[in-house]
């Protein structure tokens, strides 16, 4: 297909041979064809014909009317292909994959517990939805040619090719391979740079002429990361800056000769060559209206200014559809008589191909307006959308999804728990696919990669299933759903004969936590030559937990005495004796632990105090409630809204708790995922970075004036020495920002005998700083910068003979310098957790297995640093236990459990010197019923300091 030109709508693969049940009954087709192609060529004769005969030999190339006879028969083409309809491709019936290259091996996996992806012939639709009929099966995987051949219990080698490559999976699960519906993977190429940005063409607010494909660089190495987690296929889209951002494209992540191609280019990498479909990608909401909003001068200023340019780009487009469409019938009827070529406009090509239907339209618009507005303009011009994207609100209006234009709801592509960063997603909730699948609508999860590292889309569809998406239907969430959706249902998204071999076996199930993939083949072809496998026990898949569909979104009751039974694991670092039985018991009076173990006479009092709450657990767990270090929490409300927050401090040296706000919607999520205490710095330019004094304060407080809602006025010094650092007045560069700090920390040595005017100038915290009264923490992420911070750092103490305690926050870098760090007794809290080298300074951080053996928290711990997890977005909140888990997990035994909560709690207070004394740890800890570390481990009361338990029954 010629760049630019229209795709060929065929409705039979231009590759491989035809399906045997065609071949079989090829009489009949066959003669439909000849009949088919019989009438066209007559009626090009009868055209033909009607030309113009007399005069010169030039005469025979010019109709009545004096147009060029060629170019009205390629006009008469081009009339037939814009009635073409687009048909799904075929999966089964193939001998070979379109994308398959000569000379590649078969391969044979061998022993692996498989995931389908549909359940047994002969569950009806109602069962399947409830989950009938699912289940892993014991069998072998036999790739050849691009496909997926066979599946089948002990395939014999001697029934394959001599040639065959054999993979023992041991037992391991196998799924086919991941589908991330929402990506801008190779047009926002990490790390980011602006001379490879081409998210967004924001020359106009209305582009559907634009194509994500002109600008995809098939070298980013985020194509190469997404994939070790197991994505093998992505929707690459435009971005969302405008209305109308253009055409998207499905790719696959192998790339070049490395990964088993011949080439190195956007169109090699084409999920389907053959281009059945053509995608778009349009938004609606905030964006817009705050990149193109000026008024006076050009708009959309508001919602109600975006729907008059849908509705105007959309009514220019079907004024071209009506003008192509009667020029193609008055040229059918008589080409002599035509006064004009076939009107063609490159603006408007594409969304006129939507309103035909050869168009899968993808839709980001989060709140009620929006999609409701949306859904109008697809029943006023007749067009469909196949999913509304970010989709914060869907959940919340099923009924106006489900009147969408053609009859067949909008999927919603959304993430499991990120939420607050603007308005449009303070609506949002963990539980939005569970609600949305109990409407018979399809929830898929997604990752806008790099906005979520799509390496971990699969944690995403995870925390699905914990919010009470059926098991099922989660892993559904990244493989046939986005298949179906993107028009890949017979190809993509599931382990059967016919379908492409994506193929990927994981190191433990894919739902669980800290899952990861040994191996990944993409038509077939084996991805990683030497990948990284993680020591891990023999992995067992999940037995799908029913009741995690129970629970609901609740607020939870406040108890003063609660009993807990059925205690298995004790995490806590408590003075209370604990004899040695299986499970134990928990009274907790007043918010604290007054006895823990059998407890049988206290057990007995409270369950006979009928205000008292009893609770019979199963597998129950009491550990260390979290801490958040690093968020914005207590400082800001919604991420994108200025009023709603303290604001930065680029200029301004200030101190958290002068601008503590408490008692907002993210502070109270956190505490009831178990964040009782959370200690908070003035930001400097934006999120996860920092200008000032930081704040410790309780989660569950209202005002800053209750008792003990802050426990600490001031917890640290903070400055920014990653690329925002270069944002400072008098800070142009790096070198000039570790300058300034040097020489403020010079000053203060100078001055520490001198007397203090202001005790909360920056000046006086600095005093603090040097004498060890108080700790010093940087964000950076660059090993270099680091590097150069603990030579400041061993320059100041050398000039005023005192030890300077220096935490660093950020650190994706930090394992190039691990030993330099724990030789200089710095401790890291790691923000992210799991870096993807977003960002210049990050580019060398570890992504882990199977491209890295372990991550920076691995290499650190090894290194004997202080280790802390950090928060660097407030929705990770939600995720503080499962990151403490996927380090235990991953870590492959350097660690336990007790060791793992230490990276989000304990660490934090023992590298910023805060005490924590054991009346803490009995006021201060979370209950859980099934383990913390797994993905189905719920909370079940959380205590933070203030008399009270919060109670989930």
């Amino acid at each position: 297909m010629e760049k630019g030109s229209l795709p060929p709508y065929t409705e039979e693969p231009l590759h491989g041979v035809q399906p045997a049940w065609k071949q079989r009954r090829v009489r009949r087709s066959r003669g439909l064809r000849f009949v088919g192609l019989a009438a066209l060529a007559f009626l090009v004769y009868a055209q033909w014909r009607q030309l113009p005969t007399s005069g010169s030999s030039s005469s025979h190339d010019i109709t009545a009317q004096g147009l060029s006879v060629e170019r009205v028969q390629e006009d008469l083409a081009v009339c037939a292909k814009l009635r073409s309809k687009p048909r799904d491709p075929i999966g089964l019936g193939r001998e070979k994959n379109a994308r398959y290259i000569d000379g590649h091996k078969p391969t044979l996996i061998k022993n692996a517990t498989v995931w389908v992806g549909e359940p047994v012939e002969g569950t009806s639709a109602a069962d399947a939805r409830q989950g009938k009929g699912w289940s892993w099966i014991s069998a072998d995987v036999y790739l050849e040619y691009g496909l997926i051949k066979r599946v089948e219990k002990d395939i014999d080698l001697f029934s394959v090719s001599e040639d065959v490559l054999v993979y023992e999976a041991k037992g391991r699960p196998l799924t086919a391979g991941l589908i991330d519906m929402h990506s801008h993977a190779g047009v926002d190429s990490l790390p980011s740079l602006w001379g490879t940005e081409d998210t967004n063409e924001m020359s106009s607010d209305i582009t559907p002429y634009a194509r994500s494909i002109d600008g995809i660089q098939p070298d980013d190495y985020q194509i190469q990361v997404i994939k070790s987690g197991g994505v093998t296929t992505s929707l690459v889209l435009p971005g969302s800056g405008n209305n109308m951002g253009g055409e998207a494209y499905v790719i696959k992540h192998a790339v070049g000769k490395l990964d088993g191609r011949t080439e190195v280019s956007a169109a090699d990498m084409l999920a389907d060559p053959d281009q059945a479909w053509r995608f778009m990608k349009m938004a609606c909401g905030e964006n817009a209206k705050r990149v193109y909003g000026k008024v006076g001068e050009r708009g959309p200023v508001s919602r109600l200014g975006e729907s008059w340019e849908f509705r105007h780009a959309f009514e220019q487009a079907s004024k071209l559809v009506r003008e192509q469409d009667d020029w193609c019938k008055s040229a059918e009827l008589d080409v002599n008589n035509v006064k004009g070529y076939l009107p063609q406009q490159l603006k408007w090509e594409s969304l006129g191909a939507l309103l035909r239907g050869q168009v899968h339209l993808n839709t980001h618009c989060y709140t009620v307006p929006d999609l409701e507005a949306f859904v109008d303009h697809t029943n006023e011009f007749k067009f469909k959308v196949r999913a509304f994207h970010h989709a914060h609100q869907t959940y919340l209006v099923p009924e106006i999804l489900k009147r969408a234009y053609g009859g067949d709801p909008p999927a919603s592509a959304i993430f499991a728990n990120t939420l607050w960063y603007k308005a449009e997603s303070y609506v949002g909730s963990p539980y939005a696919g569970k609600h949305l699948y109990e409407e018979n609508l399809t929830a898929i999860y997604v990752s806008d990669n790099p906005v979520l590292n799509a390496q971990h889309v699969v944690f995403e569809a995870a925390k699905g299933y914990r919010y009470g998406l059926p098991y099922h239907a989660a892993l559904a969430a990244v493989t046939t759903a986005p298949a179906e959706r993107l028009g890949f249902a017979e190809r993509l998204g599931k382990i059967k004969p016919g379908f492409d071999a994506d193929v990927v076996v994981w190191d433990s199930d894919p739902l669980s936590v800290g899952a990861a993939p040994v191996q990944v083949w993409i038509d077939g072809t084996a991805q990683f030559e030497d990948p990284i496998e993680l020591n891990k026990p023999t992995p067992e898949v999940l037995v799908p937990d029913l009741s995690l569909a129970e629970v609901k979104e609740e607020e939870p009751s406040v108890q003063k005495t609660v009993v807990y039974t059925g205690i298995s694991k004790v995490l806590l670092d408590t003075e209370v004796k604990i004899e040695d039985q299986e499970t134990y018991s928990a009274v907790l009076v007043n918010g604290k632990i007054s006895c823990l173990g059998s407890c049988t006479s206290e057990v007995r009092a409270a369950k006979s105090d009928k205000s008292a709450k009893v609770i019979d657990l199963e597998n129950g767990y009491l550990v260390p409630s979290f801490v958040a270090f690093g968020s914005m929490l207590g400082l800001n409300a919604i991420d994108a809204e200025d009023v709603t927050a303290n604001g930065p401090n680029v200029n301004v040296f200030s101190r958290a708790v002068d601008g503590l706000a408490l008692d907002t919607k993210k502070i109270n999520v956190a505490h009831k995922w178990g964040v009782t205490r959370a200690i908070s710095a003035p930001v400097f330019t934006g999120p996860a970075s920092h200008h000032g004094v930081s704040v410790g304060f309780l989660t569950g407080a209202n005002t800053a004036l209750e008792p003990g809602a802050v426990f600490a006025d001031d917890v640290a010094v903070h400055y920014t020495l990653d690329l925002n650092a270069k944002e400072g007045a008098g800070t142009p560069s790096i070198s000039a920002a570790i300058g300034a700090l040097r020489h403020k920390l010079l000053e203060a040595v100078t001055s520490l005998n001198e007397t203090v005017k202001d005790p909360f100038s920056e000046p006086a915290y600095l005093r603090k700083v040097i004498s060890g009264k108080l700790p010093l923490v940087i964000t950076v992420q660059s090993a270099d910068t680091i590097a150069a911070l603990l030579k400041v750092k061993s320059e100041v103490e050398s000039a005023s003979n005192s030890t300077i305690r220096l935490a660093i926050y950020g650190g994706a870098e930090s394992h190039l310098v691990a030993k330099e760090l724990a030789k200089a007794d710095v401790g890291v809290i790691l923000a992210p957790f799991l870096s993807c080298r977003k960002a210049w300074d990050e580019r060398r951080a570890l992504v882990g297995a199977p491209l890295n053996n372990g991550t920076a928290v691995d290499a650190l711990l090894e290194a004997g640093v202080t280790t802390a997890i950090g928060v660097e977005q407030d929705w990770v909140v939600y995720d503080l236990a499962l990151y403490a888990g996927i380090a235990y997990k991953n870590g492959q035994g350097q660690i336990g459990e007790k060791e793992a909560f230490g990276l989000v709690n304990g660490n934090l207070f023992k590298m910023l010197g805060l005490k924590e004394d054991k009346e803490a740890s009995k006021e201060h800890f979370v209950v859980y019923e099934g383990s913390p570390f797994e993905i189905g481990g719920r909370i079940r009361g959380v205590a933070g300091g203030r008399g009270v338990v919060q109670v989930f029954e």
